[in-house]
């Protein structure tokens, strides 16, 4: 959605969103077992500062209500001013539909709470395919695909971590480095984490759109 200098809407959903979708709607059948009816109360761990927070406080339960959650919110520079807001469905799949129920819904929210002074431009976008990891549930359901991972502050003087995700173990993420056997991070002491766009991810995504979401359950 565009917010123009006359205050003038437009429904927008990103290109990234569009190509990823076919793909992201493959991983439903391990989803599944993450579905509940506490899908929308789970709370992410890794959240964002300053005025992102201030979009995601109002965000969040206008999403919760629609029956999608918030991944993340991000606000940048581009096209003067843009923000993101990255939704999905119990599934992780977020549909061009969705992007558009979800922009007229925020739409007279953020006209009377106005958490962006000026003008901006708002996106409404799915997860993608190397998605942000933001809960708990995320480093489970993930668990095996490679992920990328920055701490808040460094541990024994290192911040950054890659390896391979190996579940959780209570407030942690179990991830493996090359280097190293399992290590053990604090999610709420993370400042971002994602998955890693690997041949393996693509191929596990292209091999369960071919056989269908129910399929190979």
């Amino acid at each position: 959605m565009t917010r123009n200098a006359q205050g003038e809407l437009e429904v927008q959903c990103r290109t990234t969103a569009i190509r990823s979708i076919a793909l992201l709607k493959t991983m439903e059948d391990r989803s599944s077992d993450f579905e509940s009816p506490d899908f929308a109360r789970e709370p992410r761990l890794i959240t964002e500062p300053g005025r992102a927070a201030r979009v995601a406080a109002l965000a969040e339960p206008v999403l919760a209500g629609l029956g999608y959650r918030l991944v993340r919110v991000r606000i940048s520079g581009f096209a003067g001013c843009t923000v993101q807001i990255m939704a999905e469905r119990p599934d992780g799949t977020m549909t061009i539909e969705d992007c558009e129920a979800v922009s007229r819904a925020l739409s007279p929210v953020f006209d009377v709470a106005d958490p962006i002074e000026g003008s901006y431009r708002l996106e409404i976008s799915s997860p993608g395919i190397d998605r942000p990891l933001v809960r708990r549930s995320d480093f489970d359901r993930y668990a095996g695909h490679t992920a990328q991972i920055e701490m808040q502050a460094p541990i024994e003087g290192r911040k950054r971590f890659r390896g391979e995700l190996h579940g959780t173990a209570g407030e942690c993420a179990r991830i493996r480095c090359e280097e190293a056997d399992d290590i053990l991070l604090r999610i709420d002491d993370m400042a971002e984490a994602r998955l890693v766009l690997t041949d393996a991810l693509i191929s596990e995504s292209l091999r369960k759109s071919k056989q269908g979401p129910n399929q190979g359950e």
